[in-house]
């Protein structure tokens, strides 16, 4: 649906919960009943001003109105093409981005990178424009994407991940404080995969719940963590070239 017909069914809701009749609406705005009934059909055309004639007589700011519009919005799985490319177009907007992402206070990305105030806002607005966030007064801002959330398989966020990320996370040796490495292979029933992959999405979950329920905490009681988690129908060439082949 279109914002617009979201407005109008939430102010609908709004009028009910006032107790505002078409009746006394019409009334108050000097119109027809039945003009009114129209407003509020499905199919209805109503335009802003008169959306907001009406917030002012129930008492409803139309920016509130407007924000829970927003905050009903179904949040999105994944970006566009052109999105991403926006994205890793700007070093300093990709890192915002990964930042937003994680839905780091604008406060904290502040203390933690070498950002002006006003980079950061700037970075902050494209963003909106964009449609990754939807950017509040006080550098507030509300995620427009999905707890599920992930970049395009093939896209231009992952092309930068493979290119700039990859070998140098694998570089590391996986043996400080609470790291690992693990590289498990075999083969297993087609029907469990989906039932794998789906315990290894919960784990990337609940390290973001838990990244999340942390922010609470100071800084210096916090360390940076990286999980990456995949799992592929795949086979190293040195097991491949000498597999047996099939008559």
């Amino acid at each position: 649906m279109s914002a617009t017909v979201d407005l109008i069914a939430l102010l609908k809701t709004e009028l009910k919960a006032a107790g505002v009749t078409y009746a006394a609406l019409a009334k108050r705005l000097g119109m027809a009943e039945s003009s009114v009934k129209r407003m509020f059909s499905k199919g209805g055309d109503m335009p802003l001003s008169r959306i907001d004639d009406i917030c002012r007589i129930i008492n409803l700011d139309f920016a509130d109105l407007a924000r829970r519009v927003a905050d009903t919005a179904p949040l999105m799985l994944e970006l566009t093409l052109a999105q991403e490319k926006a994205v890793v177009a700007d070093r300093t907007l990709l890192v915002v981005a990964i930042c937003v992402m994680s839905q780091v206070p604008a406060e904290e990305i502040l203390a933690t990178y070498e950002l002006t105030e006003a980079k950061l806002v700037k970075a902050l607005a494209q963003l909106d424009r964009i449609g990754i966030i939807d950017l509040r007064p006080g550098n507030r801002y509300r995620l427009k994407v999905a707890k599920g959330f992930r970049w395009l398989p093939h896209g231009p966020v992952m092309a930068f991940f493979r290119k700039e990320v990859l070998h140098d996370y694998f570089a590391g040796g996986f043996d400080g404080e609470s790291e690992m490495l693990m590289v498990v292979h075999g083969e297993i029933g087609r029907g469990l995969a989906n039932s794998f992959r789906e315990r290894l999405m919960r784990i990337g979950q609940d390290f973001s719940n838990q990244h999340l329920a942390d922010q609470k905490l100071p800084p210096d009681q916090r360390r940076p963590y990286t999980i990456v988690i995949g799992m592929r129908s795949w086979q190293m060439a040195a097991l491949a070239e000498l597999h047996r082949r099939k008559p």
